[in-house]
């Protein structure tokens, strides 16, 4: 196992400033996600913003983990039964009853700021509605097991045993990631339970919590585009992200922004704060 990064309290601040401006990129686009726009078109809004208004690079664009496919967008839209990396497309329109995620990576003064958000076009559908929510409640529970002591698989028996009774499942092959001066770092975060050991969490460790929770069964497929994927049963799929830095007590959020929801009201280890 490869070494987590124990971050200073000068790299946690300067992760929670680039966190809250990838927050802030998501609070942006909130107003022109409806039915009628493409794709695309979000992403060029976005794409601006981050560069002129935040000053910062999308690390996503042109992004090349080695699969030979450099990613051709500033950020990923994925629409119902897309998993992750949705392209975005001026030939994708949404339409109303769609769920949308919107997943966002900004790089600035050094450090990556990492999240993604839900959205629901329209009136919802009562599935997509409901796995939209669940999803959100899967992710705190994921969360919520964040403290010294326990250990990252902790994470994967708490999002598994939130979905397991409402009959969702989770995709294995995709998780979190350690996150600061690199975009992907250690260590992976599964969102299920696995049988191999996990390291201990330590203040100072940060992390994507982001799990992806299809409607029906958890088997994916890649499209040939060298990046989407897909429920392999054409189910709705959606997901949530939020990064978590370990404190000496338990956690704390760094991509927070007035717009994010307010955790579930069961959420006892953290508080949205307060916005002027």
């Amino acid at each position: 196992m490869s070494k987590i990064t124990i971050h200073t309290a000068d790299e946690i601040e300067a992760m929670r400033r680039v966190g809250a401006e990838a927050a802030d990129l998501l609070d942006f686009i909130t107003p022109y996600v409806k039915a009628g726009v493409s794709t695309l078109s979000l992403d060029d809004l976005m794409l601006d913003y981050t560069v002129n208004t935040l000053k910062a690079k999308s690390a996503c664009l042109g992004y090349n983990p080695g699969n030979g496919v450099p990613y051709p967008r500033a950020t990923c839209i994925s629409v119902n039964n897309v998993i992750c990396h949705g392209i975005p497309s001026e030939k994708k329109i949404l339409k109303n009853g769609d769920i949308v995620n919107i997943d966002v990576t900004i790089e600035k003064d050094g450090f990556f700021g990492d999240n993604s958000r839900m959205f629901i076009i329209g009136k919802p559908t009562i599935a997509g509605k409901r796995l939209v929510e669940a999803t959100w409640g899967c992710m705190w529970a994921g969360i919520e097991a964040v403290r010294p002591g326990n250990c990252f698989n902790d994470i994967g028996i708490a999002c598994q045993k939130f979905v397991k009774p409402l009959g969702l499942s989770i995709v294995h092959e995709y998780g979190g990631h350690g996150i600061g001066r690199v975009f992907h770092g250690e260590p992976h975060v599964c969102h299920v339970p696995i049988s191999m050991p996990t390291a201990r969490f330590e203040p100072g460790m940060i992390f994507t919590v982001e799990p992806m929770v299809n409607a029906g069964k958890r088997h994916i497929m890649d499209l040939n585009d060298g990046w989407t994927v897909v429920t392999k049963d054409r189910s709705l799929s959606a997901q949530w992200e939020l990064e978590v830095v370990v404190t000496e007590t338990g956690y704390d959020i760094l991509t927070v922004s007035k717009g994010m929801p307010e955790p579930p009201e069961w959420v006892k280890g953290w508080k949205k704060p307060s916005f002027a």
